[in-house]
């Protein structure tokens, strides 16, 4: 209980009443609760479309989209904008893209990117909403935190004394495996298998270029893959 309280804690703005014993396997444990709190994020958001079925389909999806971004804390994309920034800036440079990752202030390529995202989410929303296929919704923020295990699994972790490296250092990765194959299994039986297989491409993308550009990845790409695949799923859905 300890290790889904911290991933709630950690990946919302959901108050946890409750004394935590944050020691190191716990820490490392909590990811194994990523998905879960993914679709709990997923669920609340669906929840609130319902009750705000009278209201006209913009003006939810509005709604919506900033309690999603306040539920999250704006933690995944601020890990977009500044891997937005360090990827332009960087010029081809591992070391130069680590410090401007590392820099608190966002430029405008950063500031263009987090438009660019926020809008294409808005949009898919809204047609989400006009179908009623509010499924969709409660599996794509699933998704998104399901990727972050997959590059924990997959990816070296290149950011010394980084958030997540005593994360990365006790996941039980056994464990982990598991807990993305119920995921994905679970998510491609309710939104199809389509869906699923798009996000893992996105992700595949996402993670080959970390490697060529960084040579592994950071707690700012996996905040930046959460809101990339979040957005290509919803716009897979809707255009497909």
């Amino acid at each position: 209980m300890d290790s889904f309280l911290i991933a709630l804690q950690f990946l919302t703005r959901l108050p946890v009443n409750r004394d935590i014993s944050i020691d190191d396997v716990a820490l490392g444990r909590s990811v194994l609760y990523y998905p879960l709190v993914g679709f709990l994020i997923g669920v609340l958001l669906s929840v609130l479309v319902l009750v705000l079925s009278s209201a006209p389909e913009t003006v939810v999806a509005a709604v919506v989209l900033c309690v999603w971004v306040w539920l999250t804390g704006g933690l995944h994309l601020d890990g977009l904008a500044d891997c937005a920034d360090a990827f332009i800036g960087g010029l081809n440079d591992a070391q130069r893209s680590l410090r401007i990752m590392k820099d608190p202030a966002a430029g405008p390529v950063a500031v263009v990117v987090l438009l660019l995202v926020l809008l294409l989410k808005w949009v898919a929303l809204v047609v989400l909403i006009q179908q009623n296929n509010l499924i969709y919704l409660m599996l794509t923020p699933l998704l998104g935190r399901c990727a972050i295990l997959l590059l924990m699994l997959s990816t070296p972790y290149i950011s010394p004394n980084g958030l997540a490296e005593k994360i990365v250092h006790y996941l039980p990765f056994s464990e982990a495996r598991w807990v993305v194959v119920i995921s994905l299994v679970f998510a491609g039986l309710m939104m199809g298998w389509e869906n699923v297989l798009l996000a893992g491409i996105l992700l595949l993308w996402i993670r080959h270029v970390a490697l060529a550009r960084l040579g592994g990845v950071t707690g700012d790409v996996y905040g930046a893959a959460v809101e990339l695949v979040e957005t290509g799923t919803l716009l897979a859905v809707v255009l497909l």
